[in-house]
Order: structure tokens, then C-alpha cells, then sequence
């Protein structure tokens, strides 16, 4: 069975079953319109749905530069601008949830959280879509540790296939039907002691693997939102 080599490297065994490197955190959508809520906090609609010059399902694209300049306007906080040049637009937003880190998390991730302190955790879940029933749910998990240090060997341990995971927000919503994150589709970046996290997945429609991939990686340049 061939592997799935991700872009920062890591290799993780095809097995058809959903078993990627996150494993277990799931997300609820509907079928025409996505509606996201967990915990405290709502589902809000952001942002007016068009079309877009770009199609995602199946098109071959030219992802790279469309990415670095996803990955330039999401480091400025222009989340509609980051969407926007992957073709996409956004539908939905959670509010900022925070959360405490040994509770939402699963593995050696929380082994880690069990000995190195966890300073802060805010998580928050986006849905994007085309204009043409291709939806995505993106989810971006913000980790503050305590020292660059703690940050840099954090990020190691989320990068390692079968690591564990911060479950992403809405996973106990069971309403409707889940979506696995697999952890395919993963970006992570690390700023000091503030390590982000983000993977993507189809929602409806069909969104082609490269542009889930870009979207996470543009995901995880995002200050918190």
C-alpha cells in the first residue's frame, strides 16, 4: 500500500479507514448550509458567497502562489482575503473558544500537556465554500506554552503521525452528519511560545485534496481570530 507524504514530511499510511494522523476529532454539517456550535459559543455567517475563479472539485490548480499569498494575508489578519485566494469564500465561523489543554486533547499531545504547562488554548472552526455546493471546515486550534522551547518540542510532537490531537471544536455535536479530521490535511506554524494548528476536510460537495491542503496551511498563519 503506497504512503501519503504529506509536505512538511511526514508519512502517513494510506488505510482508507480515516485513520490519519489526527484520528478522532469530528465536526458536524448539513448538507446545504453549514451550522457550526459547541460549548458556549454560536455559529455566525460571515462573508457573501459568489462565484470564484476557482474551482475545487478536482480542477488541477496552480496552489503555490495562491497559497503564499493566502498564507501573506492571513499573517495581516485578512481572513476573508486568505480564503478568497484559494477561490474560496467564507460561510461560517465559530466564536473563539478556550478551552484547558488536557481535557480536549488525545495521545502523546496530552501526555506532552501533562508535563509542560499550557498557558493558553483558543480553537475556532471555519466553513468555506466556492459559490457551487463545495464546502470545507477548517479547523485552526491556537497553543501557548511557556516557554520557545516547550513551543518548538510542542510542535514536534503534533507534526509526528499518531501523535494525538487537540480534539477541534464541535466534535460532540452530534445533530447532524460528522465529519472525521483526519489529519491528511494539515498545516502548523509556530510564532515564540504560540504554536498554531489547522486541518481541513471536505464538508459537501467535493473539495480536491491540494486546495484541503492549502487551506490548512494558509489556516495555520492566522493570528487568533
Amino acid at each position: 500500500m503506497t504512503d501519503f507524504i504529506t509536505k512538511n514530511g511526514k508519512v502517513i499510511p494510506l488505510n482508507g479507514g480515516g485513520g490519519g494522523k489526527k484520528g478522532t476529532g469530528v465536526v458536524v454539517a448539513g448538507a446545504l448550509a453549514l451550522t457550526v456550535a459547541a460549548g458556549t459559543g454560536g455559529a455566525t455567517t460571515v462573508g457573501g458567497l459568489g462565484p470564484t475563479e476557482v474551482g475545487s472539485g478536482g480542477t488541477s490548480l496552480r496552489l503555490g502562489p495562491r497559497k503564499a499569498e493566502g498564507q501573506k494575508a492571513a499573517r495581516k489578519g485578512d481572513v476573508d482575503g486568505a480564503w478568497q485566494r484559494l477561490g474560496m469564500r467564507q460561510l461560517k465561523r465559530t466564536t473563539r473558544q478556550q478551552a484547558e489543554c488536557v481535557a480536549v486533547s488525545f495521545g502523546e499531545v496530552r501526555e506532552f500537556f501533562l508535563q509542560n504547562r499550557c498557558t493558553s488554548l483558543d480553537r475556532v472552526l471555519f466553513a468555506v465554500t466556492d459559490g457551487t455546493g463545495n464546502t470545507a471546515v477548517i479547523s485552526v486550534v491556537w497553543v501557548g506554552l511557556s516557554s520557545d522551547g516547550d513551543a518548538r518540542r510542542f510542535q514536534s510532537v503534533m507534526n509526528r503521525h499518531g501523535s494525538g490531537d487537540v480534539h477541534p471544536l464541535g466534535s460532540t455535536l452530534l445533530d447532524l452528519a460528522e465529519i472525521r479530521f483526519t489529519g491528511l490535511r494539515y498545516g502548523s506554524e509556530r510564532d515564540g511560545r504560540t504554536v498554531t494548528v489547522a486541518e481541513a476536510e471536505t464538508a459537501t460537495g467535493q473539495v480536491d485534496h491540494d486546495t484541503l491542503d492549502a487551506l490548512a496551511e494558509v489556516a495555520a498563519h492566522l493570528p487568533r481570530v
